[in-house]
This record gives C-alpha cells, structure tokens and sequence, in this order.
C-alpha cells in the first residue's frame, strides 16, 4: 500500500521527466531503548550509524519523551541530531558533512491479529538543514526549514507459539513513506519509501535483536545541476537493530 502510494507521488511530481538512478549498497547499524520512569512516562534513546559502500553515509541520534495514554495507545516527541555524509554518483554534500536538526512529535497505536502483533505510527518533523560555503567547506552558513510527514506499519509475527517469550525468534517487517511538505519543499514532496523484513531474537522482554533487508528509495530535493533530471536512489542491503530498554520507576 505504502509503495503504491509512494510510486504514484514520484509519478506525479516529474511527469515524463526521465529518472536518473544511483544504486548503492546499505549496512545500517541501528540502537534504540524506552528507558521507563513511571508507569505512564519514558524516554526514548537511539542511535543510528548508517555505511553505504562500506563508506559513511549517515549518522542519527534521537531522545525524547514517550507518554503511555492506553494500552494501545502512546504519544512522544523529542529533538533529532542527523549527519550526512558525501556518497554516491550524485552526492547532495560537495565536501564536508552537513547536519540537520529537527523536532519531532508522534502518536503510535498496537493491535494484535492472533500472532501478529502491528502498529501504526504516523510522525511529524520539523527540519533545519544546515549547509556550508567555499564548496562545502568551512563553518554551516544557511539552514533551510522544512516539514515532513511520515507514516509508518510494521508487524512482528510470533514464530514458536501465540505470542514472543524469552528465547524464542520472531519475524518483522515494517514499511514507511515520507513526504516532505511546506514552501521550501517545492515540488518534490515524494522524500523516500523504506520496505524491511527479516528475523528477530528476543533474549528477554527489555532485550532484542533483528536482522532485516532493507530496500529503500530516496528521492534528492533538487535535479542533478548538469542535465536538470531528477535523482533516485535504489539503496539495498541490511539493517541490524540492537532494542535495549531500562527500568528505572523501582516497579
């Protein structure tokens, strides 16, 4: 569904325009935890080292705040710190690394389907992204403001019995569109689509680890400056997520 809608968006926004690809290889190494305060509050840690062609590509990391209001239900919102690197055929940073800061408020809900257990969350983020003078040199001079919008349906299946216990394998899989909006998005609102699955070990209820592939497409902001074509990334390869959370509310 997520793909559907993502290839009718990069449609509508170049028309006929002829497509320039940039295939590259991924190995994201991905750490996330909500660390529980009291029975309604957390904070969310994570972080994110992102290698494409065995080269840097990105560097993430997110805290936030993560309130309880159901079983079902959960809002949060927080502060990210994201970097990007120099890659590919078409790199969008001339030279230095160029960061991006952004604000974030979410509201995720869980449902359960016998053993599949998924959840839907639908993101807001505000975004400045930073770049540099002197060919991507020096000091960040300029940060552009922009809004984006992301939504995402992952599920986790139970394969040893009706639901995950301690020592037991998993399968996940989770899909997430992004669409950039505001005045300085213009008309490429298609950012990127992400489509992973793989299998998952929980070793206890607060400890887990997943394998997954990972297939994404990411369109850039602007054409290639040469022809005036668009740009899209067709990154494939693995994505290895280490989920660590804390109690600290004494219960």
């Amino acid at each position: 569904m997520l793909w559907s809608v993502g290839s009718l968006l990069t449609t509508a926004g170049f028309g006929q325009s002829p497509r320039l690809l940039d295939p590259n290889t991924l190995g994201w190494f991905v750490y996330t935890g909500d660390h529980t305060l009291t029975p309604h509050w957390a904070v969310h840690t994570e972080y994110q080292w992102r290698r494409i062609n065995w080269a840097p590509q990105q560097q993430l990391a997110r805290l936030g705040l993560v309130r309880t209001l159901s079983e079902r239900v959960r809002v949060s919102g927080g502060y990210t710190y994201f970097q990007t690197h120099r890659y590919g055929r078409y790199p969008t940073v001339p030279n230095r690394p160029e960061p991006e800061n952004r604000f974030y408020e979410d509201v995720s809900l869980d449902d359960q389907l016998g053993r599949l257990k998924f959840n839907h969350r639908l993101r807001l983020e505000q975004r400045w992204l930073g770049s540099r003078a002197n060919e991507g040199q020096g000091p960040v001079e300029a940060w552009e403001y922009q809004h984006r919008i992301r939504y995402q349906l992952s599920g986790q299946w139970a394969v040893q019995g009706p639901t995950v216990e301690d020592g037991e394998w998993y399968l996940n899989a989770f899909d997430e569109l992004f669409i950039g909006f505001g005045r300085n998005v213009q008309g490429n609102v298609f950012n990127q689509n992400r489509l992973s699955g793989g299998l998952g070990y929980q070793f206890a209820d607060n400890a887990k680890i997943e394998l997954n592939y990972l297939y994404q497409i990411s369109q850039h902001a602007t054409p290639e400056p040469i022809s005036g074509r668009p740009v899209f990334e067709i990154n494939q390869g693995f994505r290895l997520n280490v989920l660590y959370d804390l109690n600290f509310s004494g219960e």
